[in-house]
């Protein structure tokens, strides 16, 4: 038994020609969030600090679909949710709709702490973040101009972009042939999870949506148990197509299988992503109470980072193979 932590910054339809130049920004920026979760764990924070503190980072760096990169809903505005939860005690946090908080997963975190209730949304969200001082600012401070291209080409085409590349759907049917220009649509969301020495789990996810969705829809990122999960075996981020994550109860069915089937961490989570959920639409990391760590996949590619106590450390996008 060791500390284990993994990262997700999305998946989708990323292509291997992903420039240079749109690639290293997140590699680094995953290098970057993945030390600081290491430094933390090895200055024995508790995983619940270490999932917040890394979900924050990756919100404030624009290159990810979460705070400051959040992408735009139809009307042009700014919704953002976010949910963690911890392992021991299964006590959680969400919040949806948010238009000013800098950060949604340390506003989940107080609705998690500071209230009788699991999820706050939209208005009361609001309210309750006023309330408890956490950081705000205009909304206009989340909204780039690369969100803004982006949600211009995807209401000129008629679609919502649902992950980073994935071929857009119009009319029914996939677009053929989508430039990389065009498919940048930013990554479904950011996610961590993070296991101690002692097998103390937690687990966080964060995300600005997707590109021209409709105003008031919510994702998986914020449903405990679809796109956030932790309990005493395992802990789990999921990200990609939040609609089938949802339909796929994705981030509880890893921990369902270990706790009912008696399997492993990795043969949990492969079997909810190559055998559950239809394939380019899932990707997830998880954790287990062992210190175990795996990061499956059934899109293109996703961006991910998971270091162990025992000294291994990766970053990466694609299949090695």
């Amino acid at each position: 038994m060791g500390w284990a932590i993994a990262i997700q910054g999305g998946a989708g339809d990323i292509p291997l020609s992903l420039p240079p130049e749109q690639r290293q920004p997140r590699e680094e920026a995953l290098q970057h969030c993945l030390q600081i979760g290491v430094e933390a764990l090895q200055a024995k924070k508790h995983p619940l600090d270490v999932v917040e503190l890394v979900v924050r980072e990756l919100e404030n760096i624009p290159h990810f679909n979460a705070g400051k990169g959040s992408v735009l809903t139809n009307k042009g505005t700014i919704e953002m949710e976010a949910s963690i939860m911890d392992g021991r005690t299964k006590k959680c946090g969400a919040v949806s709709g948010l238009k000013t908080v800098v950060n949604a997963i340390s506003l989940a975190r107080l609705v998690m702490e500071k209230t009788p209730h699991i999820y706050l949304g939209f208005d009361g969200a609001e309210e309750f973040a006023k309330e408890q001082g956490v950081e705000t600012v205009d909304s206009s401070h989340f909204v780039t101009a690369e969100n803004v291209e982006r949600l211009q080409h995807a209401q000129k085409a008629n679609i919502v972009q649902i992950d980073y590349s994935t071929q857009p759907i119009q009319n029914g049917t996939k677009k053929e042939n989508p430039s990389v220009a065009n498919v940048d649509s930013q990554l479904g969301t950011v996610g961590c999870v993070a296991v101690d020495s002692n097998g103390n789990l937690a687990s966080a996810t964060s995300t600005g949506g997707l590109v021209n969705k409709m105003v008031g829809r919510i994702g998986d990122s914020p449903i405990i148990g679809g796109g956030t999960y932790a309990n005493e075996l395992c802990a789990v981020s999921a990200t990609g197509k939040g609609e089938a994550i949802l339909r796929a109860t994705v981030a509880r069915d890893v921990a369902a299988l270990m706790e009912f089937k008696g399997v492993s961490l990795k043969e949990a989570a492969n079997c909810v992503v190559h055998e559950r959920t239809p394939k380019g639409t899932v990707g997830l990391v998880a954790v287990s109470a062992a210190g175990e760590v795996t990061m499956p996949y059934n899109t293109t590619g996703m961006f991910r980072a998971c270091a162990t106590q025992d000294g291994y450390s990766e970053v990466a996008i694609w299949s090695a193979s």
